[in-house]
């Protein structure tokens, strides 16, 4: 979040818009309530959260045996930046085609391969002890 707050900052354009977007696409009908901002954040954080415990679960189950290593980080990495794809060029398309065009999709990218890369530190941090 932090990433594209920055970046939407730099661009001269607000972050505000990205979270409502959020809100558009989940809940329609409250894109334009009041909150919708901060609904937008509380969904980001809870499918943020998801999709890092499910991930984690996911390489834990299926290659235990990465546990700690750059492999590990490399294949959360990629992981995320396989959901990155699947969410910008087939669902959001097909459910709130303007969400893709708010944020570019180099800048969106880079926030979750920054994502996977801070998610995977944690990993290999809690591998290790």
């Amino acid at each position: 979040m932090l990433w594209i707050a920055i970046y939407r900052q730099l661009q001269g354009a607000g972050s505000a818009d990205v979270a409502r977007g959020i809100t558009e696409t989940v809940f329609p009908s409250l894109a334009a309530a009041p909150y919708s901002v901060a609904l937008g954040l509380v969904i980001h954080m809870v499918l943020a959260l998801g999709l890092g415990i499910a991930a984690a679960y996911f390489v834990a189950r299926v290659f235990p045996r990465l546990a700690g290593s750059w492999a590990e980080v490399a294949l959360i990495v990629a992981i995320l930046a396989s959901v990155w794809g699947m969410n910008f060029f087939v669902i959001l398309p097909a459910i709130n085609p303007a969400f893709v065009t708010i944020v570019p999709y180099g800048a969106s990218l880079a926030s979750k391969l920054l994502f996977g890369v801070s998610a995977a530190l944690v990993f290999r941090r809690a591998a290790r002890g």
